[in-house]
């Protein structure tokens, strides 16, 4: 793998905190909805979550859950490039690679979207080595390249450009690009992630970022730092249990008082990339089994909130939540079985809307606290 050399900016801002406001998008599901696509859509898409943390699913190649945004789609905006070319981007912390599209990248899910174009930038370095990204309903191949990345403060980063992404399904996503925000073990072709770039060039007062998903309005990732008027109570820090992704221990799962899932414990990856809450075949079923067999928005009100005890704290998070309305009058609950070799959960935004999330790099740990209504 190459190895990253560090272009220190020539303005080297104060150390601090940085608000990325997010974008809450019209969702894929009334995108879809719009073009007649919906109800083709579950059937023609398969979805692999589950390879994205296993890669030997998919042949030893690192996966991104794209797929599973169906309800909500959190981006914000970045940009890339002397000047500055601007993208919307999903921040992910199930993933460690920065990609856009690239100009040269004619596939159909690169054309509806903001193109980097290389010759534009007086900062680019271009390399020539292949990079390839395989989804589970789709990927992207391109090159590595650096240039300066401006996430409000300076840093100079590796990025992937897309020069292909075959399939249809990007095509309708709101995001250009991914920001991932995982640890560099997992990062494509030996690179340093972006928050990495930035502790390592002192642009951060602290080795911590923080994320506020909202229904509503307000949401945002903070990178350096966290926003104490966005959560009640204090937070509850979960040491992690892998470095790779943001992998947490789980004491047990519990519905209505009773264990349902993960009675002798389990892992599970907190993942803003991921829509759903996902976890081993069995386990869903039997939960899908307490939430019964009614689809209908109105069920939400008699059906029991579910419980993830982590470190001895309970964690509920209610069926307003988790049921999500795909069309009128019919609703879906927000979990699905993911098949891999170790009994994983994924707490995707059906979680991370419930609580503020803090990622300590420094303490090696994830915070967590009820999320304010409105901040």
């Amino acid at each position: 793998a190459m190895r990253l050399v560090l272009l220190l900016a020539v303005l080297l801002l104060a150390r601090g905190a940085v608000r990325i406001p997010l974008r809450r998008m019209k969702s894929l599901r009334h995108r879809l909805e719009e073009q007649g696509l919906l109800e083709a859509s579950p059937n023609t898409l398969p979805s692999r979550v589950g390879s994205k943390f296993f890669s030997s699913l998919t042949g030893g190649v690192t996966t991104e859950p794209l797929e599973n945004i169906m309800d909500a789609e959190y981006v914000g905006a970045i940009s890339i490039g002397t000047p500055p070319q601007q993208f919307l981007v999903l921040f992910d912390t199930g993933s460690s690679d920065l990609w856009v599209p690239s100009v040269d990248c004619s596939s159909p899910a690169c054309v509806g979207h903001e193109r980097f174009d290389p010759r534009l930038s007086a900062t680019h370095q271009a390399t020539g080595q292949p990079v390839s990204i395989q989804y589970g309903t789709g990927s992207m191949s391109g090159v590595l390249a650096y240039d300066t990345v401006r996430v409000s403060p300076i840093s100079n980063q590796a990025i992937s450009l897309s020069k292909k992404e075959p399939g249809s399904f990007l095509t309708h996503h709101a995001f250009d690009g991914i920001l991932g925000l995982a640890f560099p073990s997992i990062a494509s072709s030996g690179t340093v992630p972006v928050f990495d770039n930035m502790m390592s060039q002192g642009l951060v007062a602290e080795d911590l970022f923080s994320i506020y998903l909202s229904s509503r309005t307000g949401s945002f990732v903070m990178l350096g730092g966290m926003d104490s008027s966005c959560f009640s109570g204090r937070l509850r820090w979960i040491p992690l249990s892998a470095e790779t992704y943001w992998q947490i221990a789980v004491d047990r799962i519990i519905m209505r008082g009773r264990v349902v899932a993960c009675p002798r414990g389990c892992q599970a990856v907190v993942d803003s990339g991921t829509m759903l809450l996902a976890g081993p075949p069995r386990d869903i079923a039997t939960i899908q089994r307490h939430i019964g067999a009614s689809e209908y928005p109105s069920a939400k009100k008699s059906l029991p909130d579910i419980v993830f005890v982590i470190g001895g704290t309970k964690f509920p998070v209610p069926a307003k939540t988790y049921i999500q309305q795909i069309y009128l009058g019919y609703c879906k609950s927000g979990f699905e079985s993911i098949t891999v070799p170790t009994e994983l959960w994924i707490l995707g935004q059906v979680f991370l809307r419930q609580y503020y999330s803090v990622f300590d790099r420094a303490h090696h740990r994830v915070g967590l606290a009820p999320a304010a209504q409105q901040c």
